[in-house]
């Protein structure tokens, strides 16, 4: 199964050029799965404190646009997050989207940061805490959005619930990346899945500096199989499946409370 990340840029003035390019390179990898990064149709609302429900209620508008152009990735199971408000809740919620199913909400973001360029916890609510896996068509499928990765418990259980992917949507800043990469490598070690991330790219006119750096890191040992870049924004991997059924009989999966 092919699967794709990317890097996309947090800056609006670039993103229909990188979405083309984006759009060209599924289609000539013929990629299964596709991981956009966290909310990536509107700017990055959370750079600022100061709290602004109509602007949230713009991003929620523009996400639900952009939901009715994912069938440009050609027949790929595409995987993000994106802004709702929830009887007037807003939350930030990881769906995926197929061509037969639509729009599938799976889990609304619990861990949150509040502090400069990240006021998360200010701009929207806690999500209710529970860690469903995605039962797509091609895998089972456990979100760990962005913050949620340094909470390692719940790759533990998404692998004993029989994750074979666990994918990190992101906002994360440059300074922060190999700290990130590492996370992705615990929790694939630890879940025994394949995980995968894509984040957001390069500066914003608010002040945000975006690592981009999305990663595909396999389910034994913690290897990277690959990272995005600025100069290779968008990367794909045949994987097998096959490899975290089987990772999830060795070490240190294996060993039970």
């Amino acid at each position: 199964m092919k699967v794709t990340v990317c890097e996309l840029p947090s800056e609006r003035s670039g993103f229909e050029p990188a979405w083309a390019r984006l759009v060209d390179h599924v289609a000539t990898s013929e990629s299964d799965v596709v991981l956009l990064p966290e909310m990536p149709f509107y700017r990055w609302l959370c750079q600022t404190k100061e709290v602004d429900p109509s602007a949230w209620r713009r991003a929620v508008e523009a996400h639900d646009q952009w939901l009715d152009r994912l069938h440009e990735l050609s027949s790929a199971t595409i995987l993000s997050t994106r802004p709702v408000v929830d009887d007037g809740t807003p939350l930030n919620v990881g769906f995926f989207w197929e061509a037969a199913k639509g729009t599938v909400d799976v889990h609304a973001k619990r861990y949150l940061p509040d502090e400069p360029g990240f006021w998360e916890a200010s701009w929207y609510r806690r999500g209710d805490g529970d860690f469903s896996l995605a039962h797509t068509s091609n895998a089972a499928v456990g979100f760990l959005i962005c913050t949620e990765l340094w909470f390692p418990q719940h790759a533990r259980d998404y692998g004993q619930r029989g994750a074979q992917i666990i994918v990190c949507p992101r906002a994360t800043p440059t300074a922060t990346a190999p700290k990130w990469v590492a996370g992705g490598q615990a929790a694939a070690v630890i879940s025994g899945a394949f995980c995968l991330s894509s984040n957001l790219a390069g500066t914003t006119a608010e002040g945000g500096d975006f690592a981009g750096v999305g990663w595909i890191i396999e389910p034994e040992e913690g290897e990277i199989l690959g990272l995005t870049s600025s100069d290779d924004p968008f990367l794909t991997v045949d994987v097998d499946l096959v490899r975290a059924d089987h990772a999830k009989t060795t070490y240190p999966r294996s060993v039970t409370e």
